[in-house]
């Protein structure tokens, strides 16, 4: 039981947590706004932005670093933990976004014939460019 205190008061766990769920709360509201539907899904899912993910392991590396200092070895694995996350969502995001925009030029070109992929179309937002998932990941710090 000591140990589940210890963590519901751990400070840096809570802030990463809680940017966790900033994150995810941010996705439904702007998907309410943006589309007018309450898309439960985005309460809980996994893509979109913001980034829960990144906005994560960004927090965790900030709370560490106020902590702990930027010389301590628990930044340190902090900041290259949040490098590799932020590294490889920004890959598996433009991935994924290409392969829709093929899959999707698949069922256009086959549409008469019976290329049963999906009901809908694959969602192409996700092919960001560096470039833009460097802003993203910017915007997700501050």
């Amino acid at each position: 039981m000591l140990t589940l205190q210890n963590m519901i008061y751990n400070s840096i766990l809570n802030t990463a947590v809680l940017s966790w769920v900033a994150a995810q709360l941010l996705k439904f509201v702007f998907t309410l706004v943006f589309t007018g539907k309450a898309d439960k899904e985005r309460l809980l899912g996994a893509g979109g932005m913001p980034s829960s993910h990144s906005a994560m392991v960004c927090s965790l590396a900030i709370a560490v670093a106020r902590s702990e200092g930027l010389r301590s070895a628990a930044f340190a694995i902090s900041f290259v933990f949040a490098c590799v996350v932020m590294y490889d969502a920004m890959g598996v995001r433009r991935q994924a976004g290409e392969q829709a925009k093929i899959i999707n030029k698949m069922r256009v070109k086959n549409s008469d014939e019976a290329l049963e992929i999906s009901e809908n179309e694959m969602d192409e937002s996700a092919a960001d460019s560096a470039q833009q998932c460097d802003d993203k990941e910017l915007k997700e710090i501050i």
